[in-house]
């Protein structure tokens, strides 16, 4: 559990003894009045309780997405250790390993792209990545699948016209 989401559960548990605390000591005083006691209450609420326990719903939820953001991070470092230390990898094999589906390693890759940080090819009909260094796909000039020509399909992206592989470059 990470620190902002520890944060925000403290602050709610406390907002909430403090509000407790608050109609305890209000309600069972009986030198208040009615309308001394409602005032209280309502200065309790707005002044200590509120902010602390909205502050906390703010910090767990905040703490929620930035931990879902460490686990994407992890599984994307995992993808490209496993995919740069074997040189070729089966996507299903991915898919197994990481333990997530096969369209989600799909997304993995072309986030890895997009950073710059993979560079290889991918048969998606034999559902194979390979890694390769960026200099041997920039001087590629014909597939090395089917040997049609390479055009250049979006930033870092290439494909074969001929048997759909995709290239990578970083």
């Amino acid at each position: 559990m990470n620190s902002n989401r520890l944060l925000g559960i403290l602050l709610i548990v406390f907002g909430v003894i403090i509000g407790a605390v608050a109609v305890t000591y209000l309600f069972s005083n009986e030198g208040l009045t009615g309308p001394a006691r409602i005032l209280g209450l309502a200065l309790a609420l707005i002044v200590l309780v509120g902010p602390l326990v909205g502050g906390g719903i703010y910090l767990t939820a905040f703490g929620g997405r930035e931990a879902a953001q460490q686990q994407a991070a992890s599984q994307q470092r995992k993808l490209l250790n496993i995919v740069q230390t074997r040189g070729q990898v089966r996507v299903d094999d991915i898919a197994v390993e990481l333990q997530v589906p096969r369209a989600e390693v799909r997304d993995m890759i072309y986030a890895l792209v997009g950073l710059g940080v993979f560079s290889g090819y991918i048969k998606w009909d034999e559902g194979i990545l390979y890694s390769s260094e960026a200099s041997k796909l920039r001087d590629l000039k014909q597939c090395p699948n089917c040997g049609g020509a390479i055009e250049l399909t979006g930033k870092g992206m290439a494909t074969c016209r001929f048997c759909g592989t995709e290239f990578y470059l970083s």
